[in-house]
């Protein structure tokens, strides 16, 4: 199995915190007991669905990934492929087709007809046929899905360290798609040094397999912190508010992308105290504050315990004050998890409450946490979703949890999709919002 379940950048450090900090205590009610599965949940979230990894991704490194939306389809990654979901009937969700495409790992957007994956591990050729033991091409691969029943795999794009996550930009007839991406690696046929932070690939509607770099902005020309800044985990944009918040493993950055092609830096943050590696950024709806988010250990670590401070492996909530950022507070979820459980803060959305910034957010075995930061100095968890403890050292949980058109879908590593529904006064305003599709590295305002 991997040894860490997402970063490929700087690995954890083994010291222990020095000075851990009590847990927060949740508003969320939790049930008395476990529900039936080993399910523990609050009383505002229910189960509605599950539907379990089915063949060819029921293999041990068949994991689950990232999700997009579109319409009545979910698209679900995974490190064989990508599964395609018929959700207009949330609670029973149907496989219309899966695609075997090994790779790592997989993560999925959605545009028009068009899916890309991310390819972040060296192998023969763009083909998902390509033979994985030759370390020859990483990057993307883009098919056309207009027939959800019969996915057509139409190019890919060459880049360098591949791509561990992507950013769609769309700009009139062309998909910008901003790649991130780990390196340099020494010795290296695909990852060379020097290694610019961010690709751009465009992608042409008309004429996708002609896709192409057009651009490798170096957003950290002096490279001031060279032992992390090795590369972006991921970039959301924000294209209404020419905006974006990239997560470049030791630091944070604000970019402006009035430019698509020339995104310059507006601000740069460092958090060597708390922070390790710096994995992940959301905009609230109006633009005014990020959230980053720190994934300690890599995904692969149990740093959702007592011995862990609640600033670390955790979020970080920043107002944007005259075009910069503040830090306000942090947040990180109430519940300790057991030494065995991969738990930290990993992807997650927002909840489209007017008026309210509230998100919804995977912590691997820590399972589905929602979070109210309206108040970004006393950020607090007011629902979650979890399953006990999966038996052995492997790594597990909930990759992605995000909203779409009322209920919360969540990619489970080794179990599959669950469809939860939340029931509260707070939130319930959000079911009143229809998106046509959710991708969410490219957000929208609502």
């Amino acid at each position: 199995m991997l040894a860490s379940a997402c970063a490929a950048g700087p690995q954890a450090s083994e010291e222990s915190p020095a000075q851990p900090t009590t847990l927060q205590e949740t508003s969320a009610p939790a049930t008395a007991s476990a529900a039936a599965g080993g399910v523990m949940k609050s009383d505002n979230v229910e189960h509605v669905a599950h539907a379990p990894r089915t063949a060819p991704f029921t293999g041990p490194d068949n994991i689950n990934t990232d999700l997009a939306f579109q319409g009545d389809y979910a698209f679900v990654g995974n490190f064989g492929g990508f599964s395609i979901y018929d959700i207009s009937d949330p609670t029973k969700p149907q496989i219309v087709s899966q695609v075997s495409c090994p790779a790592q790992q997989n993560d999925v957007t959605i545009y028009d007809n068009l899916l890309i994956l991310s390819i972040d591990e060296p192998t023969g050729g763009p083909e998902c046929d390509a033979a994985r033991n030759e370390r020859s091409w990483e990057g993307l691969r883009i098919f056309d899905v207009s027939d959800k029943k019969s996915p057509k795999y139409v190019g890919a794009v060459q880049t360098e360290c591949g791509s561990h996550t992507h950013t769609m930009v769309p700009n009139q007839d062309s998909l910008y798609v901003y790649v991130s991406s780990p390196g340099p690696e020494p010795d290296s046929e695909t990852c060379p040094a020097p290694h610019e932070l961010i690709q751009i690939v465009e992608v042409p509607l008309s004429s996708p397999q002609s896709a192409k770099i057009v651009a490798k902005p170096n957003i950290f020309p002096e490279r001031q912190h060279s032992e992390f800044a090795s590369g972006c985990h991921d970039i959301t944009a924000y294209p209404e508010k020419n905006l974006a918040a990239a997560a470049c493993f030791g630091d944070g950055v604000l970019l402006d992308i009035s430019d698509p092609v020339n995104p310059k830096v507006l601000q740069q943050l460092t958090d060597r105290e708390n922070f390790q590696i710096w994995h992940s950024a959301t905009f609230n709806n109006d633009g005014t504050k990020v959230v980053f988010g720190d994934e300690l250990g890599g995904g692969g670590q149990a740093t959702c315990d007592r011995n862990t401070p609640s600033t670390k492996g955790a979020n970080a909530v920043y107002d944007l004050v005259n075009g910069k950022l503040e830090k306000r507070g942090y947040f990180k979820i109430p519940r300790e998890q057991q030494p065995n459980e991969n738990c930290v803060a990993h992807n997650g959305s927002l909840i489209p409450v007017p008026g309210k910034d509230i998100m919804v957010q995977a912590w691997y075995q820590g399972g589905v946490s929602i979070w109210d930061f309206t108040d970004s100095a006393n950020p607090k968890e007011i629902g979650y979703f979890e399953r006990g403890p999966v038996q052995g050292e492997i790594i597990a949980g909930s990759w992605s949890a995000y909203y779409y058109n009322g209920y919360i879908y969540s990619s489970d590593i080794t179990e599959g999709l669950d469809v939860l529904e939340l029931n509260d006064p707070l939130t319930d305003p959000a079911k009143k919002v229809t998106m046509d599709d959710f991708n969410v590295q490219t957000q929208k305002s609502y």
